[in-house]
C-alpha cells in the first residue's frame, strides 16, 4: 500500500475510534493501541508534509498559536432565548403561537438547556471549515484551532450530509472533568476555576491550543442553519446530525401537547443533577420546521421556542459526615450530613448523594464546603463542591462494600447506578420498609399502624413480614411503647379490615420491585388472580399490554422465591383478595372485542366516564391519543380539531353516540 493510502486509512480508523469513545461512549480499542496509531499517522506526516490535511486527527492534539482571534460575522444572527420560569409563562408562549398559526395541530421538541459556551461551526463538503463563538450575536471569534481539538467534534463527517450549513451548540466541561482539574490546581498551591460554565467558555479563548487540548471539553449539538439543509421537522434534523457523526444529546423529546412539555419539565427538574455536565432548564421548540419559519422572529429571539429555567435555590455549607440508608428493595443510598443551613426556608441538616457515580463525579470529600439546592424544590441535593475552600489534606471518599445494618457484602448489577444489599430477607431496614409498605395508604391503608409501630413490632420480634400482621392479637401489642387497650385493638382490628382490600391494592402493597399501582392495576386486570399471575412465563408477562422485561423478570423472580410462596399461601388462608372480584354487569358483551376507541367532545346520552366504561364493559379498549392503531372515534360535540384532522389523516372512521349505541344492539 502507498503511503498516501496508510495516511488516510489511519486517519478515517482514528476518526472511528474517536467517534466510538467521545460521542457514543462505547470503545473498541485500547488507550494504548490509540496512542500507537495516532503516533504511527504523525510520523507519517511530519515525514510527507505533501499529504497534510488541516483536519487530520493528529490536528486534535493542538499546537497552534493565536495571538489575535479573528472577529468573523455571522452569516445567521445567534439569537438568545426568551426566558420562562412559571408554566404560565410557557401556556401564553403557546397561545401566541395558535394566535399567528392558527388553531393547527403542533408538536413540539423539549431539550436541556445545556449550561455552557455557544459556538457556530461552518462545515463544507463533511469538513470542519470554521468555527466561531457567539459573541454578541452579531459577529463572534474564529476559534477553529481550539474546536479541533475537541474529540466530540467531528473533522469528517459520515452518512449523506448537506454539502454546506452551520450547526450550532454549547461548549461545555463536564462535572467530573472540572472537578479532576481543580483538584490539581489545589494540589500544586493554584487557585481553584469557580465553575464549570466559565471555565468552558475561558478554554475557547486559549492562545495555545495544546492547553485547549489537555481539557476534557465537550460539545452538544442542537440544531442546524443553511439553504441545504432540507429537514421536515426539528427532531429529525436531530436525529439526521447524530447519524452525521455529531454528539446530540439523548435527552431530547417529541412531545404532542403542552402536558407532555410539563412532564418532561418535571422529570429533569429533579434528575438534572444526575447528568454529567450541568443543565439550568428545558427549551421547547415548535417541531415543525416550517410553522417555524412562519413564526419567524423578535428583535431578539425565535417565537418559535422558549427557556424554561429551574428554580433552585443554592446555600454552601460544610460536609460533616457520609452516611448510607438502606431502602425496602435493598438500594443504598448515601446521605450527606451537614452543617445545619437555612435553605429555601427550612434549616436542611442532611442532603442526598444519589450513589457512588455521583460522588465520584463531583469528587465529594468529607471536610468539603458543598453546594446544594432543593431538587424539584422539596429535597435538598448536593450538587457541587467549593474547590476554594477545600482543605490539602482531604481525602478522596471510599464508598463503602458492605452493609451498614447487616454486613452483608454489596451487589451492583451491570447498568444500575445503585449498589444493593442482597440479603433481602435478613436485613432489617429492607423487611421493616416492606412491612411499611405493605400497610401504606395507597396498598392496604391498616388503620392505627404507622411506620414506627412496624418497626417497634419488628424490634419487638413480633412480625418478620407482613403475613405475620394477622397473627397479631391485642395482649402481644398492648405492651408496646405507646400502645394502650384501645389502640391496641384499633390496630388489629385495622389489620382484620384489610382482609376486604380488592386484589389491585393486595399486588402493589406486595412490594413486587417495578410494580406500581398502575402496573398492579393491569396485571390484576389481566391475570384476575394471584396463582394466574405467579404462574405466568416470562414472554406471557412481556406481551402483557405496558409490561416490559424489566417488571416481567422482576414479577417472575418474586414468584420463584420460596419465601414469597410461603408468604403468599398464608396470605391467602388468612382471607386476603388474591383474586379480582367480578362485578357482575348484565349488559356486558364481547361485541367490542379487539377495537380500540378514543373518546372526544362532549356527550349527551353518556357522560365521557360512562361511554368508557360501556367501550371496556363491552370487550373494547380506550385509547388516549389518535393513531394507526385506533379503530373509531367517539365524536361528540366540541370535538378538538387537531383529533379530527388527525382521524382524517388517518383514515380513522368517525362515530357519533348514536352510531355506538347501535354498534351495541
Amino acid at each position: 500500500m502507498d503511503i498516501q493510502n496508510t495516511i488516510q486509512s489511519l486517519r478515517e480508523e482514528l476518526n472511528l475510534h474517536n467517534h466510538n469513545y467521545y460521542v457514543l461512549d462505547t470503545p473498541t480499542i485500547s488507550d494504548y493501541d490509540f496512542d500507537q496509531k495516532l503516533k504511527e499517522l504523525q510520523d507519517l506526516e511530519s515525514k510527507h508534509p505533501e499529504f497534510f490535511d488541516e483536519n487530520s486527527p493528529t490536528q486534535r492534539v493542538g499546537g497552534m498559536i493565536t495571538k489575535n482571534f479573528a472577529t468573523i460575522t455571522h452569516k445567521n444572527r445567534m439569537y438568545s432565548l426568551d426566558n420562562s420560569y412559571s408554566k404560565e409563562d410557557v401556556l401564553d408562549w403557546e397561545k401566541r403561537i395558535q394566535k399567528i398559526l392558527g388553531d393547527v395541530p403542533l408538536e413540539y421538541t423539549c431539550e436541556l438547556k445545556y449550561d455552557g459556551a455557544s459556538i457556530s461551526m461552518t462545515y463544507e463538503h463533511g469538513k470542519l471549515k470554521r468555527a466561531v463563538t457567539r459573541g454578541d450575536g452579531f459577529q463572534g471569534d474564529e476559534v477553529t484551532n481550539n474546536i479541533k481539538t475537541i474529540k466530540s467534534v467531528p473533522l469528517q463527517l459520515k452518512g449523506d450530509f448537506p454539502d454546506s450549513f452551520e450547526i450550532r451548540g454549547e461548549i461545555i466541561l463536564p462535572l467530573e472533568g472540572f472537578a479532576k482539574m481543580n483538584q490539581e490546581l489545589i494540589e500544586i498551591g493554584e487557585t481553584p476555576y469557580s465553575n464549570p460554565r466559565n471555565t468552558a467558555s475561558g478554554s475557547l479563548k486559549l492562545q495555545d491550543s495544546t492547553e485547549v487540548a489537555k481539557r476534557p471539553l465537550d460539545c452538544l449539538l442542537y440544531t442546524f442553519i443553511g439553504n441545504d439543509v432540507k429537514f421536515a421537522t426539528h427532531f429529525e434534523s436531530l436525529e439526521k446530525a447524530r447519524s452525521f457523526g455529531f454528539k446530540v444529546p439523548k435527552e431530547a423529546k417529541l412531545v404532542k401537547n403542552v402536558d407532555e412539555i410539563f412532564e418532561f419539565i418535571d422529570y429533569w427538574n429533579i434528575h438534572r443533577h444526575e447528568l454529567p455536565y450541568e443543565t439550568d432548564g428545558v427549551v421547547v421548540k415548535v417541531n415543525n420546521l416550517h410553522y417555524q419559519d412562519e413564526l419567524g422572529y423578535t428583535s431578539k429571539a425565535p417565537r418559535w421556542a422558549i427557556a424554561y429555567k429551574f428554580k433552585a435555590e443554592q446555600v454552601s455549607t460544610k460536609l460533616n459526615s457520609i452516611s448510607y440508608q438502606v431502602g425496602r428493595t435493598g438500594a443504598i443510598t448515601p446521605v450527606a450530613n451537614l452543617e445545619p443551613v437555612q435553605l429555601a426556608g427550612t434549616i436542611v441538616k442532611r442532603a442526598s448523594l444519589h450513589n457512588a457515580d455521583q460522588i465520584e463525579k463531583l469528587d465529594i470529600r468529607v471536610g468539603d464546603e458543598v453546594f446544594v439546592e432543593k431538587g424539584g424544590e422539596i429535597i435538598p441535593k448536593i450538587i457541587g463542591v467549593d474547590f476554594t475552600k477545600r482543605s490539602l489534606d482531604l481525602l478522596p471518599t471510599v464508598y463503602i462494600t458492605n452493609c451498614p445494618e447487616c454486613q452483608t457484602e454489596l451487589i451492583r448489577k451491570e447498568g444500575e447506578a445503585q449498589h444493593y444489599c442482597p440479603n433481602f430477607y435478613g436485613c432489617p431496614p429492607q423487611i421493616i420498609g416492606r412491612i411499611q409498605h405493605y400497610i401504606s395508604r395507597k396498598a392496604m391503608d391498616i388503620e392505627g399502624l404507622g411506620g414506627e409501630t412496624v418497626a417497634l413490632l419488628f424490634n419487638n420480634h413480633l412480625v418478620q413480614n407482613y403475613a405475620d400482621l394477622y397473627d397479631l392479637t391485642v395482649d402481644q401489642v398492648i405492651p408496646l411503647e405507646r400502645m394502650a387497650q384501645k389502640s391496641a385493638e384499633n390496630l388489629v382490628n385495622g389489620i382484620e379490615k384489610s382482609k376486604e382490600v380488592p386484589f389491585e391494592r393486595v399486588l402493589f402493597a406486595l412490594g413486587i420491585r417495578y410494580v406500581g399501582e398502575t402496573v398492579a392495576k393491569k396485571l390484576a386486570k389481566h391475570y384476575q388472580t394471584i396463582d394466574n399471575l405467579g404462574n405466568a412465563s416470562l414472554m406471557d408477562l412481556i406481551l402483557v399490554d405496558e409490561i416490559g422485561e424489566r417488571i416481567a423478570q422482576s414479577v417472575v423472580e418474586f414468584f420463584e422465591n420460596p419465601e414469597n410462596q410461603i408468604i403468599i399461601q398464608r396470605l391467602k388462608d388468612y382471607g386476603v383478595q388474591l383474586e379480582a372480584k367480578t362485578v357482575f354487569n348484565p349488559d356486558a358483551t364481547d361485541k367490542l372485542a379487539g377495537k380500540t376507541f378514543v373518546v372526544s367532545g362532549v356527550f349527551e346520552k353518556f357522560s365521557r366516564d360512562d361511554l368508557k366504561k360501556s367501550i371496556e364493559d363491552n370487550g373494547g379498549k380506550v385509547g388516549s391519543s389518535i393513531s394507526a392503531k385506533t379503530d373509531y372515534v367517539v365524536a361528540g360535540d366540541n370535538m378538538g380539531p387537531a383529533k379530527l384532522e388527525k382521524a382524517n389523516k388517518l383514515n380513522v372512521p368517525i362515530i357519533s353516540e348514536d352510531d355506538f349505541i347501535a354498534m351495541l344492539q
